[in-house]
């Protein structure tokens, strides 16, 4: 058994009371809710008789009367109660133990009662009855505030609020919002997705082959067939496949992985949209993003500008299409667009850009491009026309066989889509995958593999295809002007918390702890034996038995001598 607090120990003594007064605080029958806290507004009646349930956030008890706040799945709303509304008859125990003694802030209740408006005109739900619904046993990190307007005891560090999230929606009211504006974008992604006649299908997220994108790949074992599986990279090749077989357009909002590094933009499992058209090219890509990113702002935000820390930000079409080559000659004064690897590695250390023996040329030109030139890019931006090398999916330009048919989109200084004029020609695809392969005999561990069905599927013949990623994550990150791609995701990933498992008993007996003795020495304090023994016998005695005695323990008070037989 973990330590518990003070607090944590009076709320299951509260717990045992009800129980021992016949009161299930966990009942299985459901409760009939009619009435949300947002209804309030639109169908507030003086007198209205309404059901509603939710979690105890406040109270101000003024003897047989009390305010109290309840939220519910809506938002808050102000409850009166009231102790001979609540108890009619002379038997006043609901009120005065079980509503003034055995409840506590964080248990949800529902109950019945009739709307009316105090005199400061607050709309206010008077209690007629309540039932607990569930008994919190560990209270809210809830916010106080002094006389002063000054917040205390705010739930606000990261690494807590991500790993209890459960809390952090519960009182902190704008994470919700966030996570509702999430659902309400993906939502209007597929309307606008689905009006144009395109199917939403799925794909294997275990894939035999990790392909689609160049990034290292999670493995692991399928016992019955024998062999390695990856968690899925992308989708893309799947997506392509649907193409070869017939249906003109197709999307699928997937949960993609990527064993890479974490920060504010990366996060190792992440949700993006994959998008492929048959007949179409990467210039209607180009235009069919504008039209869908500049309609979304406008219905999430109510705008087609949004204010990022900053800087604000217009997402009004048309957006500017600069060429690769031409944004790093711009920010680096430098034009790479002729040169080899070798040139390229030099240029790179002459820019102090970061880069490794692994990389050939695509890379290391992301690295120049990312260092120097991404973060300027606050408006949304087509970057487009990239190097072969960096482009192993990508048609070749019409105009320039050197490079591809292929943009990103930048906003607020991140890249947030990818998309190309897919390669459908299988023998130049098949010697873009054996580049691959060198790169992976070279050392890059996020080179492609090479796909022979994928390959198989473009030889009976893929139809000219313009296909898009966008990052979901991303782009709620930007419509909710949050700067952490772990503000947008429900559940993290994060390194596994240390739990307290309890006592080692054995490390206790071996010192000749008796074992009746070992939970509350663990509850004293004294969490492991090295505890123990660095501390005075004396002063353990006293504590121990002092404990003993505040909570009451039936057990006799230990000697000094036992004490100090564990010392020897």
């Amino acid at each position: 058994m973990s330590k518990l607090s003070e607090q944590e120990k009076i709320r299951r003594d509260k717990l045992n009371s009800l129980f021992k007064m016949g009161i299930n605080p966990y009942p299985p029958e459901l409760f009939p809710v009619n009435f949300y806290s947002n209804d309030l507004p639109k169908k507030y009646k003086e007198g209205k008789k309404v059901i509603i349930a939710g979690r105890l956030m406040s109270r101000r008890i003024q003897g047989k009367a009390s305010f109290a706040e309840l939220l519910d799945s809506k938002g808050k709303i102000q409850l009166y109660f009231n102790r001979d509304e609540i108890c009619v008859n002379e038997d006043k125990t609901l009120y005065n133990e079980v509503y003034k003694k055995l409840l506590d802030i964080g248990d949800i209740i529902g109950l019945e009662g009739n709307l009316f408006t105090t005199k400061v005109g607050e709309m206010t739900v008077l209690v007629k009855t309540f039932k607990i619904l569930n008994k919190s046993l560990r209270p809210l990190p809830l916010t106080k505030v002094d006389s002063e307007g000054n917040k205390y005891d705010e739930f606000t560090d990261p690494e807590q609020r991500y790993r209890q999230r459960y809390v952090d929606l519960i009182v902190n009211s704008n994470v919700k919002e966030t996570f509702i504006k999430r659902t309400k974008i993906t939502n209007f992604i597929r309307d606008f997705l689905n009006t144009k006649n395109y199917l939403e299908v799925e794909t294997p997220v275990l894939q035999p082959i990790p392909g689609g994108a160049s990034a290292r790949p999670f493995i692991t074992h399928h016992n019955a067939l024998n062999i390695p599986l990856y968690l899925r990279i992308a989708n893309e090749l799947y997506l392509k496949r649907l193409i070869v077989g017939g249906f003109e357009g197709v999307y699928e909002f997937s949960k993609d992985f990527r064993n890479e590094g974490m920060d504010k933009n990366h996060n190792p499992e992440f949700t993006i949209l994959e998008l492929y058209v048959a007949y179409k090219d990467y210039f209607w890509m180009m235009e069919m993003t504008e039209k869908l990113i500049e309609d979304l702002a406008l219905h999430i935000n109510n705008s087609e500008s949004i204010k990022i820390g900053e800087n604000l930000i217009s997402f009004k079409a048309p957006y500017p299409r600069i060429p690769i080559f031409d944004s790093i000659k711009t920010h680096t004064g430098i034009d790479i667009s002729k040169m080899n690897e070798n040139e390229l590695r030099k240029t790179a250390n002459k820019l102090n850009v970061e880069i490794d023996k692994t990389m050939g040329e695509g890379k290391i030109i992301d690295a120049i491009f990312g260092e120097k030139c991404e973060h300027h890019y606050i408006n949304p931006t087509f970057i487009i026309d990239y190097p072969k090398s960096m482009s192993p999916l990508t048609k070749e330009h019409r105009s320039n066989p050197n490079l591809t048919e292929r943009f990103e989109l930048m906003i607020n200084g991140q890249e947030l889509a990818n998309a190309y004029s897919e390669l459908n020609n299988p023998i130049d695809q098949k010697e873009r995958f054996e580049e691959q392969l060198k790169l992976s005999k070279k050392g890059d561990n996020e080179a492609m593999f090479i796909d022979q069905d994928f390959l198989k599927a473009l030889e009976y013949g893929m139809p000219p295809t313009s296909g898009i990623g966008i990052g979901i994550d991303r782009l709620v990150m930007i419509l909710t002007n949050n700067r952490s791609i772990q503000e947008v995701l429900f559940f993290p990933q994060m390194k596994p918390e240390k739990w307290d498992t309890g006592p080692d008993l054995n490390a206790y007996k071996s010192i000749g702890v008796p074992e009746e003795w070992i939970e509350h020495i663990y509850q004293a304090g004294y969490t492991n034996t090295a505890t123990l023994l660095e501390s005075k016998p004396t002063a353990v005695h006293q504590k121990i038995n002092g404990y003993r005695k505040k909570n009451k323990i039936d057990l006799s008070p230990l000697q000094l001598n036992e004490v100090e037989a564990w010392f020897s």
